[in-house]
């Protein structure tokens, strides 16, 4: 007897058992993404606990100052982070005996700070804490010598760093037991603590201020009260996910990360994954008109996504991961991070923003609400009517989309001159490096007591320039430096190395001690003596080299001595090829020209990159060409521009050595995203229709969800303008205005005017498969 085959499944059993499966993966994203959130969130908020902002720890190994640093390190057991107290008298004038005299028990009782954690502030001094009054009786100066290594663990319940608590206990005594006088913190350690403090926004109110923005926006475009909590929530998992992957690799030591990458990080990210949810739920809304079950249009939304999400968010991955080349470890570390942050981006809009959409099953259109997309049926709808439907005339990308294609050779060719004109005020953008008075926005004591030094002492002697020579070419070197302008003097160091005369190491100076003193042992970073040390004491030679501690004009914290440095340089190296010249001056002066060394670098690299990228993409030659070439233009624009507002709008001082290089790769990655997302619908409706055909529908289709995500980018970058500080506000401004420009001038203008120009010719060499016009 012959075996019954079973019955085949019903329809509605298939359905059911589909519905089922699909339950169960959302069920699983969801649960998946909110351990995610729970622990990510955690990684978040504690992420700036693992940041690190010493240039110095930035610099390639083989940078002059840091091989002069390595080898000075063996002239002193310490390094040095120096904390200087500045007192004045509050009107300006002289200084009296009491007020004197009150400096020096502040000095005595600075050793006994109690620090969180336990312990006192004498357990990180490298030498005694005096008062050193100014020749001209106005000023004390109180040198807190901090031990640099000590100065950077983390103390306390709170795990805060020692120097910032050192700086804020500082500054907490000087206000309660100096009355009658104005008092400043400032030096390194001062200045390094207003900046934690400038970064201390990072986790707070950057974050805040951006999805406050990108909702505001998300309102405007949805006009939904429920959807944008979806696409902002999407983003908020994002960035958990993110750095949930980069705390322990940054507190293992893999990646370095500073408070500028942070701040990128959270923008990055935020903004990204709306950018990326942004064209999802268009082409999800337009499905929703061709497909009765919500399921069935996410699933052919999230098909027709996938390319151009991955294309774009695989571009800007391969950009950042460019500055990999970078020998600056500050911009090395930079790439992996922005791109650990774009790639969370991508996961978060393709898994869990489904999972949100798809939430309450057949009703999962009503998310919309209340302008939920009805279903029409496949056969009568198509992407341009989807656009402007519910509209008696032609959407207003449908008009440009019209326009644009109309007039295509006058379009582009008037875009490009005013790009070009644009661009021309490039050589004009001063980024050659700026002081670090000049890097706060916002009114900091470190700055503020960093002009009061100046005015008093020779801010110069805080941290002199390090020579490192031979002890055969010693004194050559000395008068080589001597003639360099804007250098006071240079000594060798010695065995004598140590307080100056007439000061007492255990309990510091007496009130009113000898105002030619000097500053005592300890001011200098490199825990040398000042220069014009005693030249009858023996020299302190290790390895047949001796170090010379050059003093100048300016404190190192300026461009003048930067400046000066690079002279010392070119005369120590004429007098002693094999010298070696450090400092805090010098660590900045390698790090200008290793920025402007990697940007010569890098860009090359990414460009060549980016255009493999978009050839496999787009499959043809000369559209990665054209969009290449219109991204560069555009950034050229953009930099012009942004030299016209830094130069004479805003009467900026300069830029950082870096925002060039940010500029470019941020730009050149996130704004060529747009036109992606644009050719790649182009090339979708070329392939059936033509290419100015598909022209015409790629831009009314795209152009409401491309400006949006343009508006929601350019917004979140710009929030990067809360934290008070110069390369922040530059870069805000660099990546939101060129974003803008690339959304509504390359984008809408100049890419669809040229590519309906060249009309086929766009996909050689494999035009073939695409119809004739």
């Amino acid at each position: 007897m012959a075996t019954q085959a079973p019955p085949a499944p019903t329809k509605r059993r298939v359905r059911t058992r589909s519905a089922v499966a699909r339950a169960g993966l959302i069920l699983l994203a969801l649960v998946v993404w909110l351990l995610v959130g729970a622990f990510g969130g955690m990684a978040q908020g504690t992420l700036s606990e693992v940041q690190g902002n010493d240039n110095a720890a930035f610099l390639p190994a083989n940078a002059e100052s840091t091989r002069a640093g390595e080898l000075s390190a063996q002239f002193s057991d310490e390094t040095t982070l120096p904390a200087l107290v500045v007192v004045e008298a509050a009107d300006g004038g002289r200084l009296d005996a009491g007020q004197v005299e009150a400096v020096g028990t502040f000095a005595e009782a600075v050793p006994g700070i109690e620090l969180p954690g336990g312990g006192t502030l004498g357990d990180v001094l490298t030498g005694p804490v005096v008062a050193v009054p100014s020749e001209d009786g106005a000023a004390v100066l109180v040198p807190v010598p901090l031990d640099a290594t000590v100065a950077n663990e983390l103390a306390g319940e709170s795990e805060e760093r020692v120097v910032n608590a050192a700086v804020a206990e500082l500054r907490a005594l000087a206000a309660d037991e100096l009355s009658g006088v104005s008092t400043w913190v400032t030096g390194p350690a001062g200045a390094i603590a207003d900046l934690v403090t400038a970064f201390g926004g990072i986790d707070g109110i950057l974050l805040l201020t951006a999805l406050v923005v990108v909702f505001v926006i998300l309102i405007l475009v949805y006009r939904s009260p429920s959807l944008p909590f979806a696409v902002l929530l999407t983003s908020v998992f994002a960035l958990a996910a993110a750095a949930l992957v980069i705390k322990p690799l940054a507190g293992g030591g893999v990646l370095q990360l500073n408070g500028q990458s942070q701040g990128i990080l959270s923008i990055l990210v935020v903004g990204a994954a709306t950018d990326y949810s942004l064209l999802l739920v268009a082409r999800y809304r337009e499905e929703l008109t061709r497909h009765a079950h919500p399921a069935d249009a996410m699933r052919v939304a999230w098909r027709a996504s996938l390319e151009p999400v991955l294309a774009s968010a695989g571009t800007v991955i391969v950009g950042l991961l460019c500055l990999l080349l970078s020998d600056l470890g500050s911009n090395s570390s930079l790439g992996p991070v922005a791109a650990i942050g774009i790639a969370s981006a991508v996961l978060a809009a393709l898994t869990l923003l489904p999972a949100f959409l798809l939430l309450a099953g057949r009703r999962s259109r009503f998310i919309f609400w209340p302008r939920t997309p009805r279903y029409i049926g496949a056969d009568v709808v198509d992407g341009a009517q989807v656009a402007a439907r519910g509209s008696a005339r032609p959407g207003i990308w449908e008009r440009v989309a019209t326009f644009v294609t109309s007039h295509a050779r006058p379009v582009w060719v008037v875009t490009a001159l005013v790009l070009l004109a644009a661009a021309a005020f490039v050589p004009t953008l001063r980024a050659e490096g700026t002081s670090d008075s000049d890097i706060f926005l916002a009114e900091t004591e470190s700055v503020a007591g960093e002009a009061v030094l100046a005015e008093h002492f020779d801010a110069g002697q805080v941290q002199p320039a390090v020579v490192i020579t031979a002890e055969a070419n010693a004194a050559d070197v000395i008068a080589a430096a001597e003639t360099v302008p804007g250098v006071t003097g240079a000594a060798l160091v010695t065995e004598a190395a140590g307080p100056p005369a007439g000061v007492d190491a255990e309990s510091g100076p007496p009130a009113g001690a000898d105002t030619e003193a000097g500053p005592p042992a300890g001011v200098d970073t490199e825990s040398g003596p000042p220069a014009g040390a005693d030249a009858e004491a023996e020299a302190v030679v290790v390895d047949g080299l001796v170090r010379i501690d050059v003093v100048t004009e300016d404190a190192a914290e300026t461009q003048a001595a930067v400046a000066t440095v690079r002279e010392l340089r070119t005369a120590v190296h004429a007098a002693d090829a094999d010298a070696l010249v450090g400092g805090a001056a010098a660590q900045r002066l390698d790090t200008q020209d290793t920025a402007a060394k990697d940007l010569r670098t890098i860009i090359p690299v990414v460009l060549v990159a980016i255009f493999l990228m978009l050839v496999l993409l787009l499959r043809a030659v000369v559209a990665p060409l054209v969009l290449l070439l219109a991204n560069l233009l555009s950034f050229g624009a953009t930099m012009g521009i942004s030299a016209i507002v830094f130069n004479h709008v805003l009467d900026l001082p300069g830029a950082d050595a870096t925002v060039p290089l940010y500029g470019f790769v941020f730009l050149v990655a996130l704004g060529i995203d747009y036109s992606i997302f644009l050719m790649t619908r182009v090339r979708e409706e070329s392939l059936v229709r033509g290419t100015r055909e598909g022209v015409h529908r790629g831009l009314a289709v795209t152009g409401g969800v491309i400006t949006s995500a343009g508006l929601v980018l350019a917004a979140t970058f710009s929030a990067l303008a809360v934290i008070p500080l110069l390369f922040l506000l530059q870069l805000a401004f660099i990546v939101a205005f060129g974003v803008l420009l690339d959304t509504f001038v390359v984008r809408s203008l100049l890419v669809p005017g040229l590519v309906h120009d060249l009309g086929r010719r766009t996909w050689w060499p494999w035009q073939r498969r695409v119809p004739l016009d």
